[in-house]
């Protein structure tokens, strides 16, 4: 079997080794580098620079924990940037060996399709090569969406790509957008020192989230003085000498130096040779696919992004080692009700399942439980007790159906309630698992029996919230 992956992202490097590992001959083509998004301009640059913003916060409240430090701390954006780029390239050589390990031929260049089985691809020296195979993968990925209000010139409107590339810490940011990747960087240069302000047109922020968790954060936002302006758009934008000067919907004008734009994705979809072959797209020009992943083209197959679904870099991996699995012959279908999601906001934020309102809107019995991290010995230790924990159970099974945690290490915790869910566990199931003192785990364990009013180190007659 003669495979071929158009994109080597979180998609289609991971499918390409499953398909080598079942014995495919894969070649996997990739115009801007192995790892795509996620690895060169979204997940690892952001949490390297989170890291070095998280290290500057710990420092200083260093005399909490007992230490002194004599001396002025200064964040050096260029160092920042600087490791940033030594973790990004440092897991690309990482892909690069484990695509050579299993035999994975890589073709750096533009591929488009010319036939079902053919694939043409420009190759960075500009020469012209054409790949055969049996099977095709499309996994090419998104890129930061532009409206014609707000276009990027990289240097007074930037889009996440330019964001993690400044190399001077700006003195004011506004950012439009008050999703994931804008609260993410509002964190970010906040903790460096920029006055950041957020533009958002619906009524909160990560609205994608429990309303609580969007309560939360917005809370935690303010005290680290960023402003969030809710229910408002930038209707146009001038770059003058003194910075961008944003229009608002409510007739008001803001100056920063720098506005970040974080409106959403765009999917790859074009210049792929789609309508060649007939691959059929949607309205949103998303590749579209069954649950195995395959197109209405026979032997054409499509992961990641670029299908429209849920735009998460594990996601794109599991779609990916779907459609690999099932060009090799093993008949298996994409299950999309248990999806773990991270945000690494400060305080972070995971969740899986069902918000509250979803619950609501389906119908849905239920019941919650919450504990807050402040009452737990460890979250106490470690200095970070801002957050909660918030479990939601079908109130006739008990079932678990949705989680969501903001607090420290909300990205680690989540499994425990991910992988409840994926097994049809109950919350009494979670409850009456021992976990290990002192943790944080034993939040989870403390919402699990609090959705029957039998948490041990919550007060009584204390609200949930």
């Amino acid at each position: 079997m003669k495979l071929a992956i158009l994109g080597a992202g979180p998609g289609g490097y991971v499918a390409a080794i499953r398909a080598a590992q079942l014995g495919a001959e894969v070649t996997v083509i990739e115009d801007a580098g192995v790892g795509g998004t996620c690895l060169n301009r979204g997940c690892i640059p952001t949490k390297t620079m989170l890291a070095s913003s998280e290290a500057l916060s710990k420092a200083r409240e260093l005399d909490k924990f007992g230490i002194e430090l004599k001396g002025e701390l200064v964040p050096n954006l260029t160092r920042i940037i600087e490791r940033k780029n030594k973790v990004v390239s440092a897991q690309a050589k990482g892909i690069r060996s484990l695509l050579k390990s299993w035999g994975v031929t890589l073709k750096e260049g533009r591929g488009a399709l010319i036939s079902p089985k053919e694939i043409e691809v420009r190759t960075k020296d500009g020469n012209i090569e054409k790949v055969e195979a049996d099977a095709i993968i499309i996994a090419t990925g998104s890129r930061p969406a532009q409206i014609p209000a707000l276009p990027f010139d990289g240097r007074n409107i930037l889009s996440s790509t330019e964001a993690l590339e400044l190399t001077d810490i700006p003195k004011s940011l506004l950012i439009v957008g008050a999703g994931v990747i804008g609260c993410e960087f509002a964190c970010i240069y906040r903790e460096l020192g920029t006055e950041v302000t957020i533009i958002e047109m619906l009524p909160r922020a990560v609205a994608t989230e429990d309303y609580e968790i969007s309560e939360l954060l917005e809370k935690e936002m303010k005290k680290k003085k960023i402003k969030l302006i809710t229910e408002t758009r930038v209707d146009k934008v001038e770059i003058r000498d003194d910075g961008v000067h944003a229009f608002l919907s409510d007739n008001k004008e803001l100056v920063a130096e720098k506005m970040l734009v974080s409106i959403g994705r765009t999917l790859n979809s074009g210049n792929l040779g789609l309508s060649t072959v007939g691959v059929n797209k949607g309205s949103r020009s998303e590749i579209i696919v069954n649950n195995k992943m395959e197109t209405n083209v026979p032997g054409i197959y499509a992961a990641g992004d670029v299908t429209g679904g849920i735009l998460l870099a594990h996601m794109a991996s599991r779609e990916g080692l779907v459609a690999a699995k099932n060009i090799m012959g093993i008949e298996t279908a994409i299950n999309y009700n248990v999806v773990p999601a991270a945000i690494f906001t400060s305080p972070e934020i995971a969740s899986v399942g069902l918000r509250e309102h979803q619950a609501v809107e389906k119908g849905i019995k239920y019941k919650t439980g919450h504990f807050q991290f402040r009452g737990l010995g460890k979250a106490h230790a470690m200095g970070e007790i801002t957050g909660f924990i918030k479990l939601i159970a079908e109130e006739s099974s008990d079932k678990l159906i949705g989680a969501h945690i903001i607090g420290p290490h909300a990205s680690d915790l989540i499994h425990e309630a991910a992988l409840a869910m994926k097994a049809g566990l109950t919350v009494r199931d979670i409850a009456e698992t021992i976990h290990a003192h002192p943790t944080l785990a034993e939040g989870v364990m403390e919402a699990a029996l609090d959705v029957h009013g039998e948490a041990v180190h919550v007060p009584k007659n204390v609200p949930k919230k």
